[in-house]
């Protein structure tokens, strides 16, 4: 080769070394960059120029035009790519479940400083005295103080149940505007790495490991699958359905409540719009919801995949109440839910009340934990208040009455009394005592019989009607009993003490008559209800953290198989910067040998 043409050889070792050099020093200014892939250098001959063809000989002459810095091979997994995602969103679904488990479990287990176990063994304690002294005003004080306790703090811990579920809605729409900006980001990414690639020559390595990394977080919070075109750019697909697809990305909506304010997160591409009756337009979003929450959770389903449906699980749909896990409560939700009618309902109410209960609540946790807690303080007010109805001469049966119209009609198994101002355990009015009322209806509804007496009608619960229902959001302690506890008496008309009213109340304490929610066998007293209780809510949360720690082992193992495949090595960037720099120096070195001889032959030449 002419030693003119040496120097090229040359100059294209120096440039490729530098160039390499360059990449190295990269990778080691991002060895604790996150997401960030190693870059590596790949080298390649340049062409060879034929000097001449010798058919007798093995090859033709021909020399070599150096080396050329041919790309940076950007190496990634593809399937530890999936495998950590897929697992990724696992375990962040198991993660944001035992949160909130933990937060429950705060909840439940201290109310300002003072367990809410407390405020029951209280309560119960207060029964107890009252059986020593029935007829003492400062028991009878006792028992009504200890009962607004109840109340309280019964409406303290449901509340503050509600505000976590609030949190808990107000998270969701954090996290799906965080997804519909990482869409926007990968639309914007797809189309700054085509427009660099397109030539072929150069490679947007930090623009992809840009895009991985949204990859990697948009995996944590709901199951993506994804693939790539035939122009590289990445088509993103959420929980099955579009979400970037070419130059669109077609963003998620969230339909509110307007009852409870609750988000549910729907495709606007697939939902169906409505005239609302004043005029405006809105969706119905039937058959649009992005996450499916009735399927049953499952690792073999893939239904136990993305932060934000664990939060969707935890969070429900609404404020659960006991008629949420009572089987003989048929409510217009459960109607709603099922798609049947009260008929249908009424004919197998065992059956549908769990059918209910195991799609629509038992997944939900603060749904479940509200319709536990609901119905042990619906349990208590109710079989107290029953114990001084039956005291105050309530009885169950048919009665005719006469309506405002003067038409009649028969109540069927109502329960009544006659309006007896002067009777046992009735107040200036007549109306039979009851220890708790609701805040929002009267419990007893006044009537004028066929025979010409006035009666007081109970008013029964209706499942339809939430003002009709002894809940937590809906009861107080009598006002009047609350100014004059003794009003309450347990005194008969014979002057005795009502000895038998007082141990029916600390009876029903001590009877093991009530379960936790209908998949629950074990029968329970209205103490151990409570403890039951957190303890099912600390053996979830304990299930709970042992899938979240395993998929955490599983999680760091093909972490740290991608990261051999992808990470940066600083001792191996190191041994390529010395190999790369003694390359380096070589290409110097010989162009200074071929300068030498070069300025050597010249200067011969000139003599």
């Amino acid at each position: 080769m002419p030693l003119m043409g040496s120097l090229y050889v040359g100059s294209s070792g120096l440039q490729t070394s530098q160039n390499a050099l360059n990449t190295t020093a990269h990778n080691l200014s991002n060895v604790d960059t996150p997401g960030y892939t190693r870059q590596q250098v790949q080298l390649s001959g340049k062409s060879y120029l034929k000097l001449s063809t010798n058919p007798k000989a093995v090859n033709n002459r021909q020399t070599g035009l150096g080396v050329t810095y041919s790309r940076v091979k950007y190496v990634r997994d593809y399937f530890l790519d999936q495998t950590y995602r897929k697992e990724s969103g696992r375990s962040m679904f198991y993660e944001v479940s035992t949160g909130v488990l933990e937060q429950i479990e705060s909840q439940l287990g201290e109310m300002n400083g003072e367990a809410f176990q407390t405020t029951i063994e209280d309560f119960w304690t207060s029964i107890e005295e009252l059986a020593k002294d029935p007829a003492s005003s400062v028991t009878q004080g006792l028992l009504v103080q200890r009962a607004s306790e109840f109340i309280e703090r019964a409406g303290a811990v449901y509340d503050g149940l509600a505000s976590y579920q609030d949190n808990l809605n107000a998270q969701i729409k954090q996290q799906v505007d965080k997804i519909n900006k990482y869409g926007k980001q990968l639309i914007a990414l797809n189309e700054s790495i085509r427009a660099i690639e397109a030539g072929g020559i150069e490679h947007a390595n930090d623009l992809q490991d840009a895009r991985n990394k949204i990859l990697d977080e948009l995996s944590q919070l709901a199951n993506v699958s994804y693939d790539y075109d035939m122009y590289g750019s990445v088509w993103v697909k959420v929980e099955g359905v579009d979400f970037v697809r070419g130059d669109m990305c077609y963003e998620i909506g969230l339909d509110v409540d307007e009852t409870t304010g609750f988000y549910t997160p729907f495709w606007p591409t697939n939902a169906k719009y409505y005239t609302k009756a004043d005029g405006t337009k809105a969706y119905n979003i039937d058959g649009a919801e992005v996450f499916d929450l009735t399927r049953p959770i499952s690792t073999d389903l893939n239904t136990d995949i993305g932060g934000l449906k664990a939060m969707l699980h935890a969070r429900g749909d609404h404020r659960a109440d006991y008629t949420d896990l009572d089987v003989n409560s048929c409510s217009q939700r459960k109607l709603d839910a099922l798609g049947i009618t009260k008929d249908q309902y009424n004919k197998n109410p065992e059956y549908y009340g769990k059918k209910y209960y195991d799609t629509f609540i038992s997944d939900s946790v603060l749904m479940n934990i509200q319709g536990e807690f609901d119905q042990m303080i619906h349990n208590v007010v109710t079989k107290i208040n029953g114990i001084l109805a039956k005291a105050a001469g309530v009885q169950t049966g048919d009665l005719t009455i006469v309506n405002e119209d003067g038409t009649t009609e028969t109540l069927t198994g109502v329960s009544y009394c006659t309006a007896d101002p002067d009777g046992y355990m009735r107040d200036g009015q007549g109306i039979p005592l009851q220890l708790f009322t609701k805040g929002t209806t009267a419990g007893y509804t006044k009537v004028t019989g066929t025979d010409g007496k006035e009666y007081f009608v109970y008013n029964e619960e209706e499942p339809l009607q939430t003002e009709y229902l002894y809940t937590v959001k809906n009861l107080e302690v009598n006002p009047l009993l609350m100014q004059e506890p003794a009003k309450l008496g347990f005194r008969l008309p014979d002057g005795s003490e009502d000895q038998d009213t007082v141990n029916a109340m600390k009876a029903a304490f001590e009877e093991k008559a009530y379960t936790l929610n209908p998949n629950v066998k074990k029968a329970t007293t209205f103490i151990d209800y409570y403890t039951d209780m957190v303890h099912q809510v600390g053996n979830t949360g304990f299930a709970f953290r042992g899938i979240y720690e395993n998929q955490e082992s599983a999680l760091e193992s093909i972490e740290s198989s991608r990261q051999q495949v992808v990470g940066v090595s600083s001792d191996e960037e190191l041994s390529n910067m010395i190999k790369f720099q003694n390359a380096y120096n070589a290409s110097s070195r010989y162009i200074n040998v071929i300068s030498e001889m070069l300025e050597h032959i010249i200067s011969t030449l000139g003599v």
